[in-house]
């Protein structure tokens, strides 16, 4: 007769159809369990249990350590019982002994049998998950279970999923056994089980169901490019073929309509739009405002970066391109990613001339469009009197050249600014980066608060993003004072402030220059007597025309961030440094030597002086000598000195 044990194990596989050797790994642990349980004995460790496959009996090993005297026979064996069983058994050595209790089988029948069938539905919670999570993303069949106020139950054929009422369709009503499809939203793992949420309301539901219907968008020769959808009412589709020859719209449509019917009946009456994509912005708009008929469409760019489309409709497809409630516009401009702005002809010529009128640069701008400009007003003035009868074909193709000019001359326009603005931006870039090599590297190593500014004005600084002096002087270098005077709470004195922290820091501090007595010590002998002799040479006097050739100003000097620098530190702008070299007349400083009126001034005598100032010994460094320079002026008036020259 078999034993309570082994009936239990046969009756489990059967039941569910697991392999032997699974169950009997799952009975032995449940076995050890219980045996804990049965001698009250959870602390004792190195249990181990055995099964005998055919008879069913199960028998527990424990190990127990060898002890003098033994105070829990749990876990501690006598040295005389441990040599019975090992003859080299020595005190605290380890003896595994058979420690089956009495009437264990049918206590570890019960046991078992809870274990393992807790453990058996875990396994087919995690093989559920694991089915369900490949199928997110998918169409799934279902029927549904239970219908609540926020959520539909719907069983899915060993599993349960919900609906929630946001992912219903408007207006679509579920009753229970009801057989319906469904989109995998998303699959969750959870301590009940996998937890799977179900849409049907959602755009990738809709393309699902036409790579189900429609064979050539499952084998790829269609592709769907865009999809924009209001669940419920209204959808429009996008489709692109990738083979020659092939007609997307009629593949999705199928013959006489029986392709997208089936999708329209399983979306409950839902229409579908089936459009065919085109690279071509423009025409892709006026193609996916169907089935309103489209004048004219024009493609710019807002100031934002996002496109738009100014739309021009003829008077009795106004209502048509936007559709109830605008929802025709709204699908198309998400269908195509623009902004769409829909005008009827009439206000569109309207304004095309109200424009000419008012701005003087759009007429020379029109070309052969301008001699259609009295036509389109008298074709206007017509439409007004006749109260809104339809325009002719002719007519309509006037008014669309002159509003398509008009149209041009502002888009020009807007490209030149944008051009503008890009270049302002280049001219910054290029300015911070020259800004950058003349800055020292540990300014941008320095705080804002050790510049000494105030709590207040390091708290604007940092609202800006100028966390660091070399920040503020790159501020400073690019944009002078008005960079800093633009912040809120910010003056003149506070400017001056910040300029005395970054002086104090002593971050402009430059090498110091070598004087003439240093440079003169590490001369070449002779070069100081060389120079002599020029310079008496070139007190010689000159002819006028010589002087006057001297005199001419050289190339405009490229600006130096250094001394944009120097000058936003001494509170100049770099836009106002012309004015602060040339002072205006009447305002002329006080000379520093002054000579008295009776006393002529002899001119030669001034320009042999001028000239001596002019003559510098200079070294050389490819050639290792110092050699004579002469310096030269760059413009007339203006006391500032090039490069030195060779003499």
């Amino acid at each position: 007769m078999k034993s309570e044990f082994l009936l239990a194990f046969n009756e489990i596989c059967s039941d569910r159809g697991l392999p032997k050797a699974v169950v009997l790994d799952a009975v032995e642990k449940a076995l050890v369990s219980a045996y804990r349980r049965n001698i009250d004995a959870n602390t004792v460790e190195n249990v181990k249990a055995e099964i005998d496959p055919t008879s069913g009996r199960a028998k527990i090993y424990v190990d127990k350590e060898v002890v003098e005297e033994v105070v829990d026979p749990a876990w501690e064996i006598s040295l005389t019982e441990a040599r019975m069983i090992d003859v080299d058994a020595e005190l605290g050595d380890l003896i595994t002994v058979e420690d089956t209790p009495d009437d264990f089988g049918r206590i570890a029948a019960q046991t078992a049998k809870q274990v393992i069938l807790q453990r058996i539905r875990e396994a087919e919670r995690d093989v559920q998950y694991e089915h369900y999570v490949e199928q997110e993303g998918e169409i799934v069949h279902g029927t549904v279970q239970s219908v609540r106020s926020n959520v539909v139950l719907v069983n899915l054929g060993g599993a349960e999923a919900i609906l929630p009422r946001s992912q219903q369709v408007p207006g679509e009503r579920y009753h229970i056994h009801q057989r319906l499809r469904a989109y995998v939203l998303e699959v969750r793992s959870t301590n009940r089980g996998p937890k799977i949420v179900l849409s049907r309301s959602h755009p990738k539901m809709l393309r699902r169901l036409l790579e189900l219907e429609v064979p050539e968008i499952f084998n790829g020769t269609v592709e769907i490019k865009a999809i924009s959808r209001e669940a419920g009412s209204r959808s429009k589709v996008a489709v692109a073929a990738r083979q020659p020859g092939v007609d997307p719209v009629g593949a999705c449509v199928g013959m006489r309509g029986v392709r997208i019917k089936s999708i329209v009946n399983e979306l409950g009456g839902e229409k579908i739009d089936v459009i065919e994509w085109n690279p071509d912005a423009a025409t892709f708009i006026a193609k996916a405002l169907s089935p309103a008929r489209v004048l004219s469409v024009r493609i710019d760019e807002d100031p934002d970066g996002r496109s738009s489309a100014s739309v021009v409709v003829p008077e009795d497809q106004l209502s048509l391109a936007i559709g109830r409630a605008g929802q025709n516009a709204r699908l198309a401009a998400k269908l195509s990613d623009h902004r769409i702005d829909i005008q009827g002809v009439t206000e569109a010529a309207t304004w095309a001339l109200q424009r000419v009128n008012e701005d003087t640069d759009v007429l020379p701008s029109l070309g052969p469009a301008a001699e259609l400009l009295p036509s389109v007003a008298s074709i206007l003035q017509r439409h007004e009197e006749e109260r809104g009868m339809p325009y002719s074909s002719e007519e309509l193709l006037k008014m669309r050249r002159v509003i398509e000019g008009v149209w041009d001359h502002y888009a020009g326009l807007r490209r030149l600014e944008r051009e503008r603005r890009r270049a302002e931006e280049r001219g910054r870039l290029e300015a911070l980066e020259q800004a950058r090599q003349v800055i020292p590297d540990r300014a941008y190593e320095t705080s804002i608060e050790a510049m000494d500014v105030g709590t207040r004005m390091a708290g604007r600084l940092e609202e800006v993003g100028l966390t660091t002096a070399g920040q503020v002087m790159e501020r400073l270098i690019i944009e002078g004072d008005e960079g800093l005077l633009e912040l809120d709470g910010v003056g003149p004195k506070t400017v001056e402030q910040v300029k005395e922290g970054i002086s104090e820091l002593g971050l402009l501090e430059e090498e110091p220059v070598p004087t003439e007595e240093e440079v003169a010590e590490d001369a070449i002998p002779g070069a100081v007597e060389e120079a002599e002799a020029l310079v008496a040479e070139e007190e010689k006097p000159e002819p006028e025309s010589a002087v006057e050739e001297e005199e001419a100003p050289e190339e405009e000097e490229v600006p130096d961030p250094a001394a944009a620098l120097q000058r936003a530190m001494q509170g100049v702008p770099a836009e106002a440094e012309e004015e602060a070299e040339e002072p205006a007349p009447g305002e002329l400083e006080e000379p520093e030597f002054f000579f008295d009126e009776e006393e002529p001034i002899d001119r030669e005598e001034k320009l042999k002086r001028e000239r001596g100032r002019r003559v510098q010994l200079v070294y050389d460094e490819e050639t290792g000598e110092l050699v004579p320079r002469r310096r030269r002026k760059r413009e007339d008036g203006v006391d500032e000195w090039s490069e030195f020259a060779d003499y």
